[in-house]
């Protein structure tokens, strides 16, 4: 195993870690803040359904930029 799939490997885990963690907070305090106010939860839903996308979205470009590294290898010389 070459020291180049470990890194893709770490890439991939931590960006799955940092997105789990980042969903779970906004969900949670999207949460909090409906029980709060029940009468904004329809667009308080929309804003967090949008930003819960965008945190996945850093998920996949890791992914994405780990698969270059791991089948295109730019460091390869």
């Amino acid at each position: 195993m070459s020291m180049l799939s470990v890194a893709c490997g770490i890439v991939v885990g931590l960006a799955a870690l940092g997105a789990a963690i980042g969903i779970g907070f906004l969900s949670g305090k999207f949460i909090e803040a409906s029980a709060r106010q029940p009468e904004l939860t329809n667009p308080m839903r929309t804003n967090t359904l949008l930003l819960a996308g965008l945190v996945d979205a850093v998920y996949l470009i890791a992914v994405a930029i780990a698969l270059m590294f791991a089948f295109v290898n730019p460091f390869a010389g």
